[in-house]
């Protein structure tokens, strides 16, 4: 982009949006929505704006003008339905709602929607971005939230450019303890028994952090409303993974394996890998930034 954009970016202080500020560093004056300004304190490129996604909240002082909106924000209670419901709606589907009116009324050209490969459900098959979504009956909640915000967003795709995309399992260093990810290192390091799926337990395409940025930042100068699956370029299972984790832990992984059929999630990424970014992060390379 030749003229610095003007960028709002929710979800800052998360795991994907630390790494958006890091990469765009000064090539953009960018609008950080958080819910303590102490997460990124305001510099000549950066102004914290302290709000909370899952209150009452207004756009007052956000920028009247505005290029883009990165909308990364999502719930952290993904597994506390129905506790959490109104936690959920708020944070995945009004904040939604109200971020596209603002960009539509601050003149923004794009809108770029964080949303969950989990919507495809499980296969055999990579899925492609033209693949069914999930029956809305067995969607889930959370899922379900996600899904109906990327229904709002393509609303307003003959209004401004819309991307829509579907990460899947993201994975860096300072995670939240209570991703997948994250909690396989933890059960190794403490020698908790982990349940497999059949004789490897489910298949993941999992993404370092670093590299999902890099095609979310491709994606804002990508032309045109379009959906692309985020995901790694490595097919690993389960017990792959731990056995990765447990070979730069030093320690064995203790499993019990069951007679389930597994439930895989693999992205077909050729349109990341084609339009976006090709993965670069290895993931016995990446994972060492969740264990040391």
């Amino acid at each position: 982009m030749s003229v610095v954009p003007k960028i709002l970016l929710t979800g800052a202080s998360g795991l994907l949006g630390r790494e958006v500020v890091k990469l765009l560093g000064d090539s953009a004056k960018l609008h950080l929505l958080v819910r303590k300004k102490s997460s990124f304190p305001s510099d000549k490129n950066k102004i914290s704006h302290e709000i909370d996604l899952s209150h009452k909240w207004d756009s007052d002082s956000l920028p009247k003008k505005i290029d883009i909106v990165i909308h990364l924000a999502q719930s952290k209670h993904f597994r506390e339905f129905p506790d959490k419901a109104k936690n959920i709606f708020r944070v995945n589907v009004e904040s939604t709602a109200r971020l596209l009116e603002y960009a539509y009324e601050s003149g923004a050209k794009h809108f770029v929607y964080a949303s969950s490969g989990g919507i495809y459900g499980c296969g055999n098959q990579a899925f492609k971005e033209n693949a069914p979504v999930v029956d809305s009956g067995k969607l889930g909640y959370y899922l379900a939230s996600k899904y109906s915000s990327e229904l709002l967003a393509q609303q307003y795709s003959s209004l401004m450019q819309v991307s829509i995309l579907r990460f899947f399992f993201i994975y860096g260093g300072r995670q939240r303890k209570s991703m997948l990810l994250p909690r396989l290192v933890e059960s190794i390091r403490s020698k908790k028994t982990i349940n497999l799926e059949g004789e490897s337990g489910i298949r993941i395409n999992p993404i370092h952090v670093n590299d999902a940025a890099k095609a979310l930042i491709a994606s804002l100068e990508a032309n045109g409303n379009k959906t692309f699956n985020i995901a790694g370029s490595e097919e690993l299972s389960l017990f792959e993974i731990c056995e990765i984790i447990s070979r730069h832990m030093g320690i064995s992984a203790c499993y019990h394996r069951t007679n389930s059929h597994p439930n895989d999630l693999i992205a077909d990424i050729s349109a990341m890998k084609s339009q976006l970014h090709n993965p670069q992060i290895l993931f016995q390379e990446g994972v060492k930034d969740l264990i040391f």
